[in-house]
């Protein structure tokens, strides 16, 4: 009986190896994918939302857009094509909440490192004083890596219907004027599509991790 069982010990060794495997592999399987949510209009607090797009609730994109960035380029949507990317709204001269958020965005663009498949994109809303000569200054003074990371800047009014009307970020319904002036601490999260798939505290740590985590999910949903 001795011998027997010594001589099939290595057997069941490896029967019970492959079992182990192949129950961990349906496990895997059965696992649901994690996948973000689309946001639309609709989804959103209806105060970040102008009002004509309010019943909105699917097909929600980020509209076309040609803005100037710290380097004297012309930016546009072809700039984002094929790329996630996390966008949001600052100004250089801002003393409260805008030099935490940049400095969690030069974060964020330190943790994503050569990545190619990820970019950052932030817009000026005080276009008037934010020239390519002061967004480049910013930009040398903070850090920031132009490679993956654009600061733009432009015509107010298409920079504030972006903020309103694409990116649903902000709370006011101001039309971009001169004593028009929006604030937010929105990081906002899109796919290669050009789709909203989350938002975030662009000053507060455990969003960035968030953020950090979101993107990951994010690239796999495009993995064949």
């Amino acid at each position: 009986m001795r011998s027997f069982f010594a001589r099939y010990k290595l057997f069941g060794i490896v029967l019970l190896c492959l079992s182990i495997v192949i129950i961990y592999l349906f496990y895997n399987a059965l696992q649901p994918v994690k996948l973000l949510p689309v946001y639309s209009p609709a989804m959103v607090n209806s105060e970040l939302v102008a009002d004509e797009i309010q019943h909105v609730r699917k097909y929600h994109t980020i509209a076309d857009f040609s803005l100037t960035n710290q380097n004297g380029e012309t930016i546009t949507q072809d700039n984002y094509k094929d790329k996630v990317y996390v966008a949001d709204f600052f100004f250089t001269t801002c003393p409260t909440i805008c030099p935490i958020m940049t400095k969690n965005m030069v974060g964020l663009q330190k943790a994503l490192g050569n990545d190619s498949d990820v970019m950052l994109l932030s817009h000026s809303v005080t276009p008037e004083i934010d020239s390519v000569a002061q967004l480049k200054k910013y930009a040398i003074e903070k850090g920031v890596d132009d490679g993956n990371w654009n600061l733009v800047t432009g015509p107010k009014k298409e920079i504030y219907e972006l903020a309103r009307k694409s990116y649903l970020a902000v709370k006011t319904d101001g039309d971009g004027g001169p004593f028009d002036m929006i604030h937010t601490e929105n990081f906002i999260l899109v796919d290669k599509d050009r789709r909203i798939r989350g938002f975030y505290d662009g000053t507060k740590k455990e969003d960035m991790d968030k953020i950090l985590a979101d993107i990951e999910i994010l690239k796999k949903s495009y993995e064949k």
